[in-house]
């Protein structure tokens, strides 16, 4: 198993506490990590490596699936870890980084190879690659390979600075732009699912689809990222990435091989197939944007978004957005995709329901009951699995309807130590795989999409609907769905209540 050293810039960060530290010893103790690893966690804070391995326990203990068994388990792990205090702007100082990196390259036998996780402000990315390889540690004997995390840009043109200013050092295959709902283990199996199952390609096009609905709920508020929320809004914080990375999952034609690139392609095929709203009129009658009000959460009470911490009382921001996209290609012409994602919902919830077409109401029994459509439903996240409904005869019946869902339960199958992303994530990228990870393609396609999108509401500011915290979003998004003879369908937590269920996550 290959091992590397990992060079964490932002190591005394929130994102490096819960998700990267937690990921790293969980792969550890499950062995996907070799001993022939090491750690170097980068900051500006003086700290020493003792505190630092301190740090990192809490945060296991705290945050991680596997909790740490002895103290000989415990330091074993942890003598692989050490502390790096620097001003990334000083050459000087990474030249100092690059002997720690050499000897515990030397010390575990690692053979040169190096993973730079920049958990930093994304106009720090080109300082900190540049001074890599003025520093020299670009010259070891193995691999270098970059993983930044959104969000990679503002816009279209400040995206293409950055990635401008990061290409003049690392090679694109060299780079690995990271979006951790890809390394969600349901995200993942939607292609399996697809790709699999001789029973769903063949109705998986416009002939037999009537809708797509994506949601991505959150029932928190901006809590304590007010000043860069206000900034950036729903749109570009869960629009241009985790979204648009949903559409192509769903909408890919199956790649020709099994490579990374080919998986990519594909995905960028759709991206590129995606309809661009003409003009603001356009972007007026096809995406509805929002921002929530005080309201009660989970029957607690909680301040409007123009009341929260660092917000501007003023702000124009949009916590809240729902669009209809249309693919244009042989497969999807005329199915929409509806998506939605937004703050201070009623439940957390990330889902994929694909919508089939209904049988036609003058044949056999669907003259006489009113039938509800088919569906297929990817649950990401909190509980994972898939959901089917379909119509069957009600028990005991003189041949009534009713419809009835079947679950598989992933989590419940699985327990609560299903792998998180971070953890498939960083495994992947010390193996090369870059398959789930962003090139820069996507990104440049995602970003023209939505910058049509924002320009729109820079000229209509007033274009912004409100919503009581608590309720499912404004108006105008069930309008959006209305108008064509849709709706929106319940989430988990929230299901239809007219429905049988032939097994739950209790039973499994």
């Amino acid at each position: 198993m290959e091992g590397a050293v990992i060079l964490l810039f932002g190591a005394t960060g929130d994102l490096a506490r819960r998700k990267l530290y937690p990921a790293i010893y969980s792969l550890y103790r499950e062995g996907k990590l070799s001993d022939k690893f090491a750690v170097i966690g980068v900051a500006r804070r003086s700290r020493t490596d003792e505190k630092f391995q301190d740090d990192v326990l809490e945060s296991i203990r705290e945050f991680a699936r596997h909790k740490p068994e002895s103290d000989e388990t415990w330091s074993r792990f942890a003598e692989h870890f050490r502390y790096v205090s620097l001003d990334i702007h000083d050459v000087n100082a990474f030249k100092e980084l690059r002997i720690v990196a050499d000897g515990l390259d030397d010390r575990f036998g690692i053979g040169g190879n190096r993973l730079y996780y920049l958990a930093l402000a994304p106009e720090l990315f080109g300082d900190v690659s540049h001074n890599l390889k003025g520093g020299g540690l670009l010259d070891s004997e193995g691999w270098n390979r970059l993983v930044i995390e959104k969000p990679f840009g503002y816009d279209l043109a400040s995206a293409e600075k950055l990635n401008e200013v990061i290409r003049e050092v690392f090679r694109e295959e060299d780079i690995y732009r990271i979006d951790h709902y890809l390394g969600k283990e349901m995200v993942q199996n939607i292609e399996v699912v697809r790709f699999t199952n001789a029973f769903f390609e063949p109705i998986w096009n416009n002939k037999y689809i009537n809708n797509i609905q994506i949601t991505l709920s959150e029932t928190v508020g901006v809590e304590e990222r007010g000043g860069y929320y206000d900034s950036a809004g729903a749109l570009r914080d869960m629009g241009q990435n985790h979204m648009l990375q949903m559409v192509t999952m769903m909408a890919m034609e199956p790649p020709g091989v099994l490579h990374p690139e080919a998986v990519r392609d594909e995905k960028v095929k759709v991206l590129k197939s995606m309809r661009l709203y003409k003009d603001a009129a356009d972007v007026r009658r096809n995406v509805v944007r929002g921002q929530y009000t005080s309201g009660s959460v989970k029957d607690k009470e909680v301040p409007g978004y123009r009341n929260e911490e660092k917000v501007n009382p003023e702000s124009k921001t949009e916590t809240y957005f729902a669009a209809k996209v249309y693919v244009d290609n042989f497969r999807w012409a005329g199915v929409p995709f509806y998506v939605r994602t937004g703050k201070r919902l009623p439940v957390k919830a990330t889902e994929v329901v694909v919508e089939f077409k209904n049988v036609p109401d003058n044949v056999y029994l669907a003259s006489k009951y009113s039938l509800q459509p088919n569906l297929l439903v990817f649950r990401v996240n909190p509980m994972e699995g898939i959901y089917v409904k379909f119509n069957a005869k009600a028990p005991g019946s003189d041949g009534a309807i009713q419809p009835v869902a079947m679950d598989f339960c992933q989590s419940s199958g699985v327990g609560i130590n299903t792998p998180e992303a971070y953890e498939r994530l960083l495994s992947d990228a010390i193996r090369g795989d870059s398959t789930y990870f962003t090139r820069w393609d996507e990104v440049s396609s995602a970003w023209r999409f939505v910058d049509v999108i924002a320009d729109a509401w820079k000229e209509s500011p007033d274009d912004l609907e409100f919503y009581r915290a608590g309720t499912w979003g404004p108006e105008g998004a069930s309008k959006l769905l209305e108008a064509e003879g849709n709706r929106w369908w319940p989430v988990n937590g929230q299901r239809d209540e007219d429905t049988v269920r032939v097994c739950s996550e209790e039973a499994t």
